[in-house]
């Protein structure tokens, strides 16, 4: 109970933090769909340090956020010298499971295509997502079966950053998320076909799972279930404990772009471990 009233009273200072953050970069915007939320934006630094490309995939419970509103990481990321593409996705409750999935699918799959038409190298993807989009994102990346249905290539992703992500439907979930999980879900959906560790399979594709023993919404042992299916598939897998004083769950998934790596030793860590990425076959 403390760590949740610790999330709910950090709200304040988190937004506080976003509305002052400088727009140095402003990104191009492209739509992949009829729906205002089937969009992506994708930042361009001024001088690139890497060929890598951020894919990264917005959280809000499902059923709130869009890429405008986390502009702030785009900001940070693109600052740190690395493209980086925002995509959106149509929001529960008005939009059941798996359309959030299918946007994602089509979201990546016309970034990838656009980046191309840019003339940049696509070869090396890291894609990346906090809460919700953890949740899409790792689907997104170890589902075959989503690979299939949607089309969706993935053999030039070389890394999976996940935050906060609510990987297992545990039964000691909290109530938040409970009650976000059954506005996402249609009455009588078998859950599975949206859980990421039950559609996880073998993969080439790294993950760096970042999770807070204080979250106080996702429950630390859904990072310790995705990293124990991950080790039993032979995926490699790291699992990092959040250890800044900002350990809720809205800082240490998106707040912590408000920080920089000096100040924060999660997104120090969510950086270097980009750094270190190699193409992996």
């Amino acid at each position: 109970m403390n760590d949740y009233l610790r999330e709910s009273f950090s709200y304040f200072g988190l937004y506080r933090r976003m509305f002052a953050v400088k727009k140095k970069y402003k990104p191009e915007s492209v739509s992949f769909g009829p729906d205002k939320d089937r969009y992506f934006l994708f930042y361009e630094p001024e001088n690139p340090v890497s060929d890598k490309i951020i894919v990264w995939i917005h959280g809000g419970g499902w059923n709130a956020g869009n890429p405008k509103i986390f502009d702030y990481v785009g900001q940070c990321v693109a600052g740190q010298g690395y493209r980086f593409a925002s995509i959106g996705y149509r929001l529960s409750p008005r939009n059941k499971y798996p359309k959030q999935l299918e946007d994602v699918c089509s979201g990546f799959n016309r970034a990838v295509a656009y980046l191309k038409d840019k003339g940049i190298d696509t070869s090396k993807i890291i894609v990346a997502g906090p809460s919700a989009g953890a949740h899409l994102a790792s689907i997104l990346c170890y589902s075959h079966s989503a690979h299939e249905e949607y089309n969706v290539d993935v053999s030039n992703v070389i890394g999976f950053i996940g935050s906060g992500g609510p990987y297992s439907f545990r039964d000691d979930q909290s109530l938040t998320v409970r009650l976000l999980l059954g506005q996402l879900f249609e009455k009588g959906y078998d859950r599975q076909k949206g859980e990421p560790v039950a559609l996880m399979c073998k993969s080439h594709i790294p993950m760096l799972l970042i999770q807070s023993r204080h979250d106080g919404l996702v429950n630390y042992a859904c990072a310790e279930d995705f990293e124990k299916k991950a080790r039993e598939l032979g995926n490699p897998c790291e699992l990092y404990s959040v250890t800044d004083r900002r350990d809720t769950h809205s800082w240490y998934t998106a707040g912590m772009f408000l920080e920089t790596r000096d100040e924060n030793k999660g997104l120090d860590k969510f950086f270097s471990w980009i750094e270190e990425r190699q193409i992996q076959r």
